[in-house]
């Protein structure tokens, strides 16, 4: 007879998420996922418009590349990170929710690859997790965890648009000069598109709420912050779920 740990070994945990950007929340729920699964499949939530070109946000800003590389930076091989969780334009072919062939297809490609009766789902939303339960994706419902990407995205928004105040046009932290090695390459990672040096991790400040790797990454691609600081949030919220409004 298998044990319970044998049974945790064959199961995959299924995490749907926005991940725009990882949070330490994020972090902690993918850690306690792979002590009760032996596979956790990570799903970044992808908005394809018409041409399959990936569609960000002010609300999603990171592309599913970065995305990925900010989970990989934290759990390197050891989850399997996916964009099964991808909705393809016109998003108004998942709705209404149930009655869409659209969204069944969904399901359809997030158990891609898990086997049956092998599964469950997490979610920390009770409402989510009933949605869950009718798409038989058999949900377990943990506690919402305190720190929410959203929080995160608008005091990085918030620094993006003081430094602009400020005339200051080099990132989270100041002056980049002082951060370049005898390569003259940005530190931290920098890619000479707008990257902070490594700087302190300000109580109260977004970098206090990530990993200090996602937080690396952030800071090498803060032109994608600026990008979307002052814009207009361009999504719309169907049946309690936000989808770009562009198509």
């Amino acid at each position: 007879m298998a044990t319970r740990d044998d049974d945790a070994v064959t199961t995959t945990a299924l995490y749907l998420a926005h991940l725009n950007p990882v949070t330490n929340a994020h972090v902690e729920i993918i850690s306690d996922l792979r002590e009760t699964a032996g596979t956790v499949k990570v799903m970044p939530v992808v908005f394809r418009d018409r041409d399959h070109n990936e569609v960000n946000s002010r609300s999603f800003p990171f592309s599913f590349g970065l995305r990925r590389e900010m989970l990989e930076s934290v759990f390197g091989d050891s989850i399997t990170i996916s964009d099964d969780y991808t909705f393809y334009a016109p998003f108004r072919r998942y709705m209404p929710p149930l009655l869409s062939p659209m969204s069944w297809r969904l399901r359809g490609q997030i158990l891609r690859g898990v086997e049956r009766r092998r599964y469950f789902s997490y979610t920390g939303d009770r409402t989510e997790g009933y949605m869950l339960r009718l798409y038989r994706l058999k949900p377990r419902v943990g506690t919402r965890k305190p720190v929410s990407a959203a929080s995160v995205k608008e005091r990085m928004y918030g620094d993006a648009l003081a430094e602009g105040r400020t005339g200051d046009d080099h990132g989270p932290g100041g002056d980049r000069g002082s951060d370049r090695g005898s390569d003259g390459r940005d530190g931290a990672g920098g890619s000479g598109r707008g990257a902070g040096p490594e700087g302190g991790r300000a109580p109260g400040g977004w970098e206090s709420d990530v990993p200090e790797p996602v937080a690396r990454i952030i800071r090498r691609e803060w032109d994608v912050v600026r990008r979307f600081a002052g814009a207009e949030d361009t999504t719309t919220r169907i049946a309690g779920m936000k989808f770009p409004k562009k198509e």
